[in-house]
């Protein structure tokens, strides 16, 4: 069997330097006072933070794919696609622009070239209608060596800026158009297309836009049972965790992300009935599903996780770590794939 390692993690405001040229004029003014003193020599430390991380992702092996959100467009992605060295991993890109947004930051993914096709006819990019405009859903479908088709859908859903009550319509209407969009997809491929949603949700597992708009859950049995469109939510399986801080000490986590030192889940992977249920291409590995906390990423101050990189906003020495990341951590699983029948 050939597995697939699978990862996602929000990069938390990968905007080029200062003055990118290809920065679109609008999204210039939003984000002027955040990238004030964003030199190329940070852009490129950052970048070098943030393939650290990813080269160690996979017992060291690199991810086989990798769904990324807050990233401003195709540029900074190839720039981090260069900066990655993983030995014999040639990274593709998949992305489309998502101008809607506010900032402009769009979701995207790398996949190892080797071992995947990806039709860029079988890039999608879902519209969440919202008046003042959010992150797509961008949908791919990467074809195995085997020839099989494995789709995954990368989420960043609007923030709880606002407050997270006055918001949560939002991520309501995102969760409708995730579940809109796996329904159409098993309509459109068979109900036995192997399907896996990852990304950003601003909300938690147990909040009603994941449980009830996006028909994901925490019961497997449901999800094995069931003939309509759900997924089975793997963060009920990390909602707490075990770490080690960037100073050697052990600790337990509650987050993927924090806020004012709450913990959040975040960061989830969700997969459809052909996956969970062990009859088709693709089968979850048991227990694989989890937080890449790796300890250089934990901080060790009580009730924080990730160490955040962080934007200048015009006083780089006061907002910008150089030892940090990103202020989430990824997520991961694993799946393996079986022989297609003859």
């Amino acid at each position: 069997m050939t597995a697939h390692f699978l990862a996602f993690w929000n990069l938390e405001n990968l905007f080029g330097p200062e003055d990118h040229p290809p920065r679109i004029e609008w999204i210039k003014s939003r984000v002027a006072n955040d990238l004030r003193g964003w030199t190329p020599e940070l852009y490129q430390t950052k970048l070098d933070q943030l393939a650290r991380i990813i080269a160690q992702m996979n017992g060291g092996a690199g991810p086989d794919i990798l769904g990324v959100c807050e990233v401003e467009d195709a540029f900074v992605l190839n720039d981090l696609v260069a900066t990655l060295n993983v030995p014999n991993r040639i990274y593709g890109v998949a992305h489309a622009n998502s101008e809607r947004d506010r900032r402009g930051i769009d979701t995207a993914f790398l996949f190892d070239t080797a071992m995947y096709d990806v039709d860029p006819d079988l890039i999608f990019n879902h519209f969440v209608l919202r008046r003042t405009g959010t992150r797509d859903i961008l949908q791919a479908t990467f074809k195995t060596g085997a020839g099989q088709d494995l789709i995954v859908l990368c989420n960043h859903w609007p923030s709880r800026s606002g407050g997270t009550v006055e918001s949560a319509g939002f991520r309501a209407t995102a969760g409708e158009t995730l579940g809109y969009w796996h329904q159409r997809i098993l309509e459109e491929c068979g109900d036995r297309a192997a399907v896996v949603a990852f990304g950003d949700f601003n909300d938690d597992p147990f909040d009603p836009s994941l449980r009830f708009n996006a028909v994901a859950g925490r019961e497997r049995g449901d999800v094995v049972r069931g003939r309509s469109a759900q997924f089975y939510n793997f963060a009920w399986e990390y909602l707490q965790y075990q770490a080690t801080d960037a100073e050697g000490n052990p600790k337990t986590l509650d987050g993927t992300l924090y806020f004012r030192g709450d913990g959040n889940v975040f960061d989830q992977v969700l997969v459809n009935r052909s996956v969970l249920d062990g009859k088709g291409p693709f089968t979850v590995v048991d227990g694989s599903a989890g937080v890449l906390a790796f300890a250089e990423m934990v901080s060790p101050s009580v009730s924080f996780g990730p160490i955040r990189f962080g934007l200048p906003k015009g006083d780089a020495d006061r907002n910008v770590n150089t030892a940090g990341f990103s202020d989430h951590f990824p997520v991961s699983i694993t799946l393996t794939e079986a022989a297609p029948i003859a």
